[in-house]
């Protein structure tokens, strides 16, 4: 499979005219032409828009115009957030065939910076997955082993890096559907501080934990593309004012005095291979100067039972507007409540189904505080408790995932065990940090490990310096 080179190198050859922002785009068509046919990445591919679009770039080039940083970069866009004129379905059949009349604040901002949409990526339908299993439209596979997941929910934005479709993707995270498929296709994958990134545009999971971040081939590549999708956003009720400072200086300041938080309570059950490469990183980090300390987060065990009550819960809240009636998939039926239910059982999958039976309950009358109100507290605990490790450690370190990517078909009949892939992601998207996964070797078979960085919020310069520490370990650049 062909590789498109780094986001930051296409751009810079763009902007002083040695590369065509057209040639670029073709590179990236071609190869996902070629090969996604036996991946699976994308549900859509724009090659119309995306060549319009180049074109475009190319022109102001031309004329003497910077078109930004990301100037004719070739772009995967997960296929839940909202892309004027191009099909946004969720892979679900609730939304199949649905044309948004408006971009997320996300596709502005990366239209502004340069960069050209070149597709939407297969996902979890509704994003609730770990998989990418749970798709309407088909599974996708792991580049690295095509027997095997690529992880989820945003499994085709992961795959289309590890492919080398594209140089860049977004991706949303509600419990590490960016970080889990990032670790287990061996790429780089972000999630920002809640509020950081707008989510005006994204089709809502769980509103109080989604956000969206970027998945690249390498650490400057990401940190490129969340300087250009980040900050504030009127239109999101939740975006914080100030994210977060330049990220480019971060990624080559090294980690010299660092203090690198090691969890000693952290929940077992990772895999041998995936705990060597794990403690691996704490090795690399002291090599290249950073103090590794222990810390207590007791109520992170948790963090697992807790999601899935307060994520089901918000899912069954937003997914209560796909009725059949304002717009996507619709059952005919005799009356308006028979046509409710025909519609979305026949809209749904099996997994959105459970979730909302799920929230559904915990929200009911007689069980809300044995459950939601509850799991809220122990939110708040885990909280509180990574507050109290922050104050000994500048950032902290998790394998992102317990094992390599599994084979299709392995957890689809285990809810359960699907459930625990995101036993370590799942802690930061309750409190609210940064986090982000960074590949580190490889385990069983030879299939990526990744090593997940947790920072306070507003703290993703110094995650981005740790994780850009691990990859110069790995023999990764800055570039």
């Amino acid at each position: 499979m062909s590789t498109p080179g780094t986001a930051i190198g296409i751009a810079a050859a763009v902007r002083s005219g040695t590369m065509s922002a057209l040639d670029a785009v073709e590179r990236s068509l071609e190869s996902i032409g070629a090969s996604d046919g036996e991946i699976g990445a994308f549900l859509t591919v724009t090659s119309s828009s995306a060549r319009d679009d180049a074109v475009a770039i190319d022109a102001a080039v031309a004329s003497g115009t910077d078109p930004g940083p990301l100037a004719g970069v070739p772009i995967a866009i997960k296929d839940n957030m909202c892309t004027r004129g191009i099909p946004t379905t969720c892979a679900s059949r609730m939304l199949d065939g649905w044309l948004p009349p408006y971009d997320a604040t996300v596709i502005s901002r990366l239209r502004a910076a340069g960069a050209v949409v070149v597709g939407k990526t297969n996902l979890d339908e509704f994003a609730m997955g770990s998989s990418t299993e749970n798709s309407a439209f088909g599974v996708t596979r792991n580049p690295r082993d095509i027997t095997r997941v690529p992880g989820g929910s945003s499994g085709g934005s992961a795959a289309a890096v590890a492919a080398g479709f594209v140089p860049v993707s977004l991706g949303s995270d509600t419990g590490g559907s960016i970080r889990q498929p990032a670790g287990l296709c061996g790429v780089v994958g972000v999630k920002p501080t809640y509020g950081a990134v707008s989510r005006l545009g994204l089709v809502a999971f769980a509103s109080s934990l989604d956000q969206i971040g970027p998945f690249a081939g390498n650490v400057a590549d990401a940190a490129v593309v969340l300087e250009a999708i980040a900050g504030h956003d009127p239109g999101d009720s939740t975006s914080i004012p100030e994210p977060f400072g330049p990220l480019g200086a971060a990624v080559t300041r090294g980690v010299e005095g660092m203090r690198v938080g090691r969890i000693t309570d952290l929940p077992a059950g990772a895999d041998p291979d995936v705990t060597e490469r794990f403690e691996a990183a704490f090795d690399a980090l002291a090599d290249a100067g950073a103090d590794i300390v222990d810390v207590e987060v007791p109520a992170f065990t948790y963090g697992l039972t807790a999601y899935y009550l307060i994520a089901p819960a918000e899912a069954s809240s937003n997914l209560a507007r796909y009725d059949g009636v304002r717009y996507g998939h619709r059952v005919a039926a005799p009356d308006t409540d028979a046509m409710y239910v025909a519609t979305r059982t026949d809209g749904f999958g099996a997994e959105v189904k459970r979730r909302i039976l799920l929230g559904t309950y915990a929200l009911s009358a007689g069980y809300y505080d044995a459950y939601y109100g509850k799991a809220q507290r122990v939110r708040r605990l885990i909280a509180d408790d990574f507050a109290r490790a922050y104050t000994r450690a500048d950032v902290l370190l998790t394998p992102t995932a317990p094992t390599v990517a599994f084979e299709i078909g392995a957890k689809s009949d285990d809810p359960l065990a699907m459930y625990l892939c995101d036993t370590y992601t799942i802690p930061s998207n309750l409190a609210g940090h940064p986090a982000m996964s960074v590949p580190f070797g490889t385990g069983a078979d030879g299939l990526p490990v990744g090593v997940q960085v947790l920072a306070p919020a507003v703290g993703e310069a110094t995650m981005f310096a740790v994780g850009a520490s691990l990859e110069r370990a790995m023999g990764g650049s800055d570039d």
